[in-house]
């Protein structure tokens, strides 16, 4: 099979002279730097502010408007966005409603929903952090105490489809870790905050505050808090926000960051996937094509093997076929997924690295080795019976995972997240008067005198 005709997945030969050049380009579209955006979303921006606004700036005027006027502006930017008309005292899903979409669902439905819970609480309690204490000579310690955030605000998307599985993998891990209270953000839309399954897994995990309310004004409620008014009792702002989300979202949470903690910001979802001639091109196909059908979704696939890069184009052309949501699984195969021919298995293992993926796959005949080689990646999926769709539902840690090549430097969600260390000193007399000397020392060439004295005071020198 040539590049001609290697269907709507480009291929990249590394040993043509543009391989690499080709290859750098197609990264490049894995990055968002906050101008990636639809025909559609310009018009949108223009229809509800009356002019094109770039996304960066469309979030900072949303998220000034709620900081300022709190509940009317996330009322007026929902129905001026999402179309929909909120009153005043409907912006919180009611408790009934919540039970009621618990009991609407399908039975199966709800014991899935417990087993994956179930997976998901036994990998995070297996990781969390505890309490350190280190023992000092004179009788004091050093500790490192860890404590539960108070209040957490997860965003659940609503666009394309509904996402009970973004609240297993981020209410579970904040549980599991202690986190008092858990609010939910999710657009009023039939796959967000209207949807009977995402309501039921809210009320099956405990959670009774949700907000009918998405996108950059969501955000910003939960960062800035909501002051009560008549007919509305009030929304307190939270620590940390965490969840997936359109470049408006992601952008707003890079916007609040400081006033909160986030857990990253989030690109299109990627996978890499390494293989050798022992590579299974079904398996590898159906892997690719799980990631485009995000749309945007990116797959690259890096091989050595001809054979194996030809067998993974045939399979995707004859697997699209077939698939439902084929037109933007095919766009996104278009826009953001390559078959990566590479000089041989170190060269497919070194790209791999140095891209970094939120998802990397290793289909190889000895995937543990394989994943010795490479340090960045997101998560790790080893061998043909660990498809990123197990992890994207099913298997325990969290899907909520670092993209674009942040993997670099960032990690995936985990109950560890919702953590504050601390450390705790504990001195005895005699440890404060073993460390004196090398405090006096380092306080005086730092000129802060004061901080010698407030030890020499204690031993009676000051």
């Amino acid at each position: 099979m040539t590049p001609s005709d290697a269907g709507p997945c480009a291929r990249i030969d590394l040993a043509q002279p543009n391989g690499r050049a080709r290859l750098d380009a197609l990264r490049g579209k894995l990055v968002s730097h906050g101008d990636m955006i639809s025909p559609a979303g310009r018009q949108k921006t223009i229809d509800v502010f009356g002019e094109p606004l770039s996304p960066r700036l469309v979030v900072e005027r949303i998220c000034a408007d709620v900081a300022a006027t709190g509940l009317d502006a996330v009322l007026d930017y929902t129905l001026r966005i999402d179309g929909i008309a909120i009153p005043r005292g409907d912006l919180f899903v009611t408790p009934q409603a919540l039970a009621a979409a618990h009991r609407s669902v399908e039975s199966g439905f709800l014991e899935s929903v417990r087993r994956i819970g179930a997976n998901v609480e036994r990998f995070q309690r297996a990781i969390l952090a505890s309490d350190v204490s280190v023992p000092l000579a004179g009788g004091g310690s050093l500790r490192q105490r860890y404590v539960p955030l108070d209040r957490v605000g997860v965003c659940v998307p609503g666009g394309a489809a509904a996402y009970p599985s973004t609240l297993l993998m981020t209410v579970v891990p904040a549980q599991v870790a202690g986190v008092g209270e858990i609010v939910v953000v999710a657009p009023p839309t039939k796959y967000g905050s209207e949807n009977r399954h995402v309501l039921a897994t809210c009320h099956e995990l405990g959670i009774t505050k949700v907000l009918r309310c998405g996108g950059a004004q969501g955000v910003a409620a939960l960062a800035h808090g909501l002051p009560a008014k008549e007919g509305f009792e009030g929304l307190a702002r939270v620590d940390k926000i965490v969840g997936p989300g359109n470049l408006f979202v992601a952008l707003a949470k890079q916007h609040v960051f400081g006033r909160v903690s986030i857990d990253s910001i989030a690109g299109p979802s990627e996978i890499v996937i390494v293989a050798d001639a022992h590579g299974r091109p079904e398996f590898i196909a159906a892997d690719m094509l799980a990631q485009a059908e995000h749309s945007p979704g990116s797959a690259i696939l890096l091989t050595a093997s001809l054979a194996v890069a030809d067998a993974v184009a045939e399979a995707l052309l004859r697997r699209l076929a077939v698939l439902e949501r084929s037109d933007l699984t095919r766009d996104s195969l278009e826009r953001f997924c390559g078959i990566v021919v590479t000089h041989d298995d170190a060269e497919s293992a070194r790209l791999a690295d140095e891209i970094a993926p939120e998802h990397l796959s290793i289909d190889t005949v000895d995937p543990e080795a394989t994943l010795a080689t490479i340090r960045h990646a997101g998560a790790a999926f080893l061998g043909p019976w660990s498809p990123v769709a197990a992890g994207d539902y099913a298997a325990g840690p969290s899907h909520v995972l670092p993209t674009g090549g942040t993997a670099r430097f960032a990690a995936g969600l985990s109950a560890n997240e919702f953590l504050r260390g601390g450390s705790v000193i504990h001195l005895a007399e005699e440890d404060l008067r073993g460390m004196a000397a090398d405090i006096a020392v380092v306080a005086d060439i730092e000129g802060l005198t004061a901080h010698r004295r407030s030890v020499e005071v204690r031993s009676g020198k000051a």
